[in-house]
């Protein structure tokens, strides 16, 4: 079968260790089933997989890709939850939690076979496309908010880095949610387009706030940790679940997390009830994931490289 795979590692030029070509189909496993991918969408996941990080040269060559929709053995549209060994079914108690890609072949391939456990019924609201971006980027932006920050409608929000897909997802969450919500990037036209998207007001990184927040959604790291901190009110609660600025600001603000009484919340990814509350939510209330583009499968070096550019605002998403 045609997929999209890692054929090499390298830390400094991730891509060229990207290959698209034929690959095994999926063997048959008990407890596990295999489905046909209409649509798979890119996570930065998917990147640092290619530079070594969460992947290693004994695992390769490893299909890439988290997230997928497509028809199961039955016929039926559906969706996959990513982690794997959440709760040990398809691969027993003792195994740890990983995701895909990581442990096993990925959805940028013609099939995929995951833990039956892992397939979700895809609303009919929902296109093939729409779907595939939701269990990754979206389902931690839902868990951050929801979960983890436990915002309410009428709080305030900041989300930081807005462009990159869980930043996207979280501004589109919160606003359907009923919260105040401030964006930041360092882009003019990403800016533009949190507005459109429904943040009340969006800001350059760094830049003071009308109002002190009640959480602040974080995917920078190093380069927003400070602003991220000062831009709490006393008891605020700081959500972060990336870092791809870099994992060690200069300043960790240490005395103004304890003397406000400050949380922070590690996130990732978010459980198979959430991602079915995630579908439901976006299938009632009509909000849709903000697509940046959609490629065909032989032409996903494209997208990487797009991610790879930061040029994108939304998810790329590969159809088969």
């Amino acid at each position: 079968m045609y997929a999209a795979y890692a054929a090499r590692i390298d830390a400094e030029k991730p891509l060229s260790g990207l290959e698209l070509g034929e690959r095994p189909e999926p063997e048959p496993r008990d407890g596990w089933t295999t489905v046909r991918v209409k649509a798979a969408s890119l996570n930065h996941h998917d990147l640092w997989s290619l530079r070594g990080v969460g992947l290693g040269r004994e695992s390769l060559p490893m299909i890439l890709g988290c997230d997928a929709a497509g028809i199961d053995e039955d016929g039926n549209e559906v969706v996959l939850h990513s982690v794997i060994g959440e709760t040990g079914h398809g691969v027993g108690p003792a195994e740890r939690r990983s995701i895909l890609t990581e442990r096993y072949q990925g959805t940028f391939a013609e099939k995929v076979a995951v833990p039956a456990w892992n397939v979700l019924p895809k609303p009919a609201e929902l296109s093939f496309e729409e779907a595939a971006c939701l269990p990754t980027a979206w389902l931690t932006a839902y868990r951050m908010l929801f979960t983890n920050a436990g915002v309410r409608p009428g709080d305030s929000v900041l989300v930081q880095g807005a462009g990159g897909g869980v930043a996207t997802a979280a501004i589109v969450l919160a606003r359907a949610a009923g919260l105040r919500v401030h964006a930041t990037s360092r882009d003019a036209g990403k800016r533009e387009r949190a507005l459109e998207l429904g943040a009340h007001g969006v800001y350059e990184p760094g830049a003071r706030l009308p109002e002190r927040v009640d959480a602040v959604i974080e995917t920078v790291g190093a380069a927003t940790w400070s602003h991220s901190v000062k831009s709490l009110r006393p008891g605020g609660t700081l959500v972060i679940s990336g870092a791809t600025s870099g994992p060690n600001p200069a300043a960790a603000e240490l005395t103004r997390i304890f003397f406000l009484e400050l949380k922070v919340v590690g996130s990732t990814m978010g459980s198979k009830e959430e991602l079915k509350d995630l579908l439901a939510f976006c299938a009632l209330t009509g909000v849709r994931p903000v697509i940046d583009s959609v490629l065909p499968l032989d032409r996903a070096r494209e997208g990487f490289e797009r991610l790879a550019a930061g040029e994108l605002f939304g998810k790329v998403v590969l159809t088969v």
